[in-house]
This record gives structure tokens, C-alpha cells and sequence, in this order.
């Protein structure tokens, strides 16, 4: 690898927009950058080139998206930055189309653009035109049958290796055929990619036209990155992907998470083990019995329901209802009765009638979920769904979240309130002013509320970023819990 003397060194800022898989391919891009000489800098007006990682799941995502890029175009001109660049799954999903559409960006780049990301940048920043690629279903460019896709030379975030001998300290992991990362926060909790993309065919979702099929990565690779964060301070792992149950299918081993899941709870530093993204058509009880009863592996059951309603579920080209999910929660209720349990729900499906979701709150009511996000569905293009009919009115659509959504707010709220008494363990992430909060077992990373510690055998001015803290609920605020400290943990 050559490195670029000191006048050639180019300043470059992330933006990352979307879930916690978009956090892990903005460190797969911060370390590839690095490696290539570029200087990561936090102020988008202190860089030349902007990279805005975007998300093109629903239409406010996407929205989003276009105003930041936006927001980065109207620095050019100032002090230093020379180019703003999309990337990410807006940019993968409409490509040239995006470019056309949004002069303000200075490049479009998809995917497979990542490997020489620092190159492209480069050329971009020196004024040269880059031509964006042309959208195309990235399903087709691996083999139907899963087995056979480990062999596919496909570019896919998050999972490609290095060879590279000398690359900056803190690039992930130090040894070894490596996937580039660098770490662009400090906190104690982490996503780790167990897989890309999904086999699934939602009626609804266009993630896997833009994410292609489902393609796992290898134990050792998981393992190997699962340890480089550790040896960053990461106390928490939440592994994610598209489709976690599916881990596994294309190495040959439906139950490899079940495996997966006591190696990377006992590495060194390691804490908690959170598993996200969860299908409930393929929760199998091996999976809920590794969940519940491994050591480090939190209690937590992050299940995609959608909806209840039979009816609507089959027209989403989906499993279930209301009694086989009460069902699945019962059983991860028998094995941990406080386990913590959230899914997402979409509402105005096309030909949802009253009746559906009438049936939908009659389960919201009886699952008893920490925390529920709720959907207005909007036609997305090139899905199945987009061509029903029966398309329900947006006013109604409107309404209906409103009504969901009240409804929730009063369930989780209540269900926080039911923790009164529970002796939790907090794993501590602010620290400031007086106040320390957290997240318990039972509240993912930015999407399940946090717990707020007050002095009780611990007092708060002892504890630090990074503690895990035994401590007894004693409050709570919507899904918020205020819990006294009682235990510090203390790497």
C-alpha cells in the first residue's frame, strides 16, 4: 500500500443515515478510507469530500436522505468542501436515476463502488465526471440455491476481506484476510453483520431488489470482527441483519446462530449479545432456547410481526397471526418470563378493512411488546404490492396510524409500568450533569427507550460510559424506566 504524502491528504466526513446496518457499512467505507490515506473528520464543512450514506426503505427515509445530501450541497463553495457523494441504499436502489434527478450531488455511487471508494473520491474531488450505474435487481447476481453463492464474487457491505499487511492501527481486526472497519463512535454498544440481504418476497419491501438475496458471512469472520471490537471497548454486540433466523442456510447449517451465539458471549470484554431482526415464520424453539439460556445473550425478541390479521399477512405474502405470534411470545415468555419483546407493524395495506385492524389491536393488546413502531404503508416501487388494488385512502391510511399508534404509546407505557419492582442491569451510556442513563436488557440501541439511574448503594457520581449496573426499577416514563443503583460492574 502506498501512502500519499502530507500535501495530497484529502479530509473526507461521514454522514450515515437508516438502521443500524447502514452504521456498519459507514465503517466498513471510514477504515477503507484510512487505509487509503483519506483523514476522517467529524465537521462536514471541515471536508472535501462528503459522503452521505443513505436509506431507501419508505418514502420519509428517502426524504431524509435527499434533504441531507441537500444540506452538504450548500457548503460547496465555503471553506473547504469540494464534493458531495451518495452512497448507500438510496444511491444503490436508483443510481443514475437519482443522479439525474439531484444535480447537487456530485456522484451517485453504488455498491459495488465501495472497494475503491478511496479512488473514486479522489477523482470525484479533482473534478472529474463519474458516471453512475444503472439500477438493477442484485438478486439476480447470485445463485438461486443458497449453498452455491458462498463461491459468488459479489460485492456485498460488510462482508468483503483485505489482504493488506500494514493497515492504520485501529482498522478492523489486526490480522490476517480482514474486513476494513473503523469504528466513528466510542460508545459501549456496537452493531456486528451477520448477513446481507433477504430471500423473502414481502409484498411490501424492496430491500432485496437493492440488497440482493440472502448471503451469510462466515463464524470465524463474525468472531474475528466480534473480538477487534471488543478490543475497542464494545461491551455490546447487536447483531444484525435483513433476516438473523435465515443465518446460516447458504453454509449448509439452518442452526449455526444456535452455535454462533455461545462463541461470541464468551469472548473477552463482551457482555451482552443482543440478536436483532428476527422473522417469526422461522423462529424455530432451538433459536428461543439459545436466546433465553445462554449467558451473555440478552433475553430480547426482536420479532417482525407486521401485521395480525391473517387476511392482510397472506396478501403481504407473509406467515402467521394473532394466535400463533401470542403463541411464539408465550413460549419466550416460558423460558424468560421478563424478556424484552418490540416488532414493527404497517398499517392501510392495501384492502385492510375495519376488521383488520380491529384484530390487530386485539393482539397488540395481548402481546404485551415493549416497544411497537408503527408504519403507514406507501406504495413502493417495483414491489407486488404497489400493483394491488384496493388501495386505501391516505386519509384513512393517516388515521389509522394515529389510532395505532395512541394505542401503543398506552400499552408500552403500561407494560414499562409493569417493571416497577425488576431488578435489571443497565448498561450505562451518558454520563453528565448529574444524570446517568442507559439501556436495560430488555431496550435495543436508539429504538427502545432508555432507563435513567438514580443513587442508591452506587452513587452516580461513580459510575462511568461503559458500566453495567445491577439496579431495581423504581419508575417509570412512557417506555422510559428510572431504576436505583445498586451493583457496578466495572471493566
Amino acid at each position: 500500500m502506498t501512502t500519499p504524502s502530507s500535501d495530497q491528504v484529502r479530509r473526507v466526513a461521514l454522514v450515515t443515515l437508516g438502521c443500524a446496518r447502514n452504521e456498519v457499512d459507514s465503517e466498513e467505507l471510514a477504515g477503507r478510507l484510512e487505509a487509503d490515506g483519506w483523514l476522517l473528520v467529524d465537521d462536514a464543512a471541515e471536508a472535501d469530500a462528503v459522503v452521505v450514506n443513505t436509506c431507501g426503505f419508505v418514502e420519509q427515509a428517502k426524504k431524509d436522505s435527499v434533504d441531507t445530501l441537500l444540506e452538504a450541497a450548500d457548503l460547496k463553495g465555503t471553506a473547504r468542501p469540494q464534493a458531495v457523494v451518495a452512497v448507500g441504499c438510496l444511491a444503490e436502489r436508483y443510481g443514475d436515476q437519482l443522479a439525474e434527478s439531484l444535480p447537487e450531488a456530485d456522484a451517485v455511487l453504488g455498491f459495488d463502488d465501495y472497494a475503491d471508494i478511496g479512488e473514486r473520491l479522489r477523482r470525484i474531488v479533482q473534478g472529474e465526471p463519474h458516471v453512475p450505474h444503472a439500477p438493477r435487481d442484485r438478486r439476480l447476481l447470485l445463485p438461486v440455491t443458497p449453498v452455491e453463492r458462498t463461491a459468488a464474487s459479489v460485492s456485498l457491505p460488510g462482508h468483503a476481506q483485505v489482504e493488506e499487511p500494514d493497515l492504520p492501527e485501529g482498522v478492523a481486526p489486526a490480522s490476517g484476510p480482514r474486513v476494513v472497519r473503523r469504528r466513528l463512535g466510542d460508545g459501549p454498544s456496537s452493531p456486528l453483520k451477520l448477513a446481507s440481504g433477504c430471500d423473502r418476497r414481502c409484498a411490501f419491501c424492496a430491500i432485496p431488489s437493492f440488497r440482493g438475496s440472502f448471503v451469510s458471512r462466515r463464524p470465524s469472520d463474525v468472531i474475528d470482527e466480534a473480538r477487534w471490537l471488543a478490543s475497542q471497548g464494545v461491551r455490546e454486540l447487536v447483531l444484525v441483519s435483513e433476516n438473523s433466523t435465515s443465518y446460516g442456510k447458504d453454509l449448509g447449517d439452518l442452526r449455526l446462530l444456535e452455535t454462533l451465539l455461545p462463541e461470541l458471549a464468551a469472548i473477552d470484554g463482551i457482555d451482552w449479545v443482543r440478536v436483532s431482526y428476527l422473522q417469526p415464520a422461522e423462529t424455530r424453539p432451538t433459536l428461543l432456547q439459545a436466546i433465553a439460556s445462554t449467558p451473555g445473550v440478552v433475553p430480547y425478541f426482536d420479532l417482525s410481526f407486521q401485521h395480525a390479521s391473517p387476511t392482510v399477512l397472506r396478501r403481504m405474502r407473509r406467515f402467521g397471526g394473532t394466535e400463533s405470534f401470542l403463541e411464539l411470545l408465550a413460549s419466550a415468555r416460558a423460558l424468560v418470563p421478563a424478556a424484552g419483546a418490540r416488532s414493527n407493524v404497517i398499517v392501510g395495506f392495501p384492502g385492510e378493512t375495519e376488521e383488520d385492524v380491529e384484530e390487530l389491536e386485539r393482539f397488540l393488546v395481548a402481546a404485551r411488546l415493549d416497544a411497537v413502531g408503527v408504519f403507514g404503508y406507501s406504495d413502493e416501487d417495483g414491489t407486488e404490492a404497489a400493483t394491488y388494488d384496493g388501495k386505501v385512502d391516505d386519509d384513512v391510511v393517516r388515521s389509522r396510524v394515529e389510532r395505532i399508534t395512541a394505542l401503543v404509546e398506552e400499552l408500552t407505557s403500561q407494560r414499562a409500568e409493569d417493571r416497577i419492582g425488576e431488578q435489571v442491569q443497565v448498561l450505562v451510556e451518558a454520563v453528565g450533569d448529574g444524570a446517568v442513563e442507559g439501556r436495560s436488557a430488555h431496550q435495543a440501541p436508539e429504538v427502545d427507550g432508555l432507563t435513567f439511574l438514580e443513587d442508591g448503594d452506587v452513587a452516580l457520581a461513580d459510575l462511568q460510559v461503559g458500566d453495567l449496573v445491577d439496579a431495581v426499577v423504581v419508575a417509570s416514563d412512557g417506555v422510559d424506566l428510572v431504576a436505583r443503583a445498586v451493583r457496578v460492574d466495572r471493566r
